[in-house]
């Protein structure tokens, strides 16, 4: 099968590829999903509510949260993408949010 020439940005899961990333107005993270009972079977998060990056753009610990030490890839990812208000004159904000698992 050929690939569709006007596909939509959206993959069929209704999260967005990572190529489609990139035309992200901006990315936040929000609440920590680590989960620090795992090793004995439960579940439990710390409560964090939203990733604050510990030090400076492009080093290693601006990759660490400053409020609960986790890395960057335990907090939730959302996408807030920037279209076409309703009448078109002006942009209004829709938000995207994807699911990214931290990997082991």
């Amino acid at each position: 099968m050929r690939p569709q020439p006007n596909s939509p940005p959206h993959a069929a899961n209704g999260f967005l590829r990572k190529k489609d990333v990139s035309k992200a107005a901006s990315i936040r993270y929000a609440e920590c999903r680590k989960n620090h009972a795992a090793g004995i079977g439960g579940y439990a998060v710390d409560g964090c509510r939203e990733f604050m990056a510990s030090g400076e753009d492009g080093t290693a610990a601006a990759l660490r949260c400053a409020a609960c030490s986790c890395h960057r890839s335990f907090h939730k990812l959302e996408i807030v993408l920037e279209s076409a208000g309703p009448t078109g004159n002006r942009p209004s904000s829709n938000s995207t949010t994807t699911s990214s698992s931290p990997r082991r």
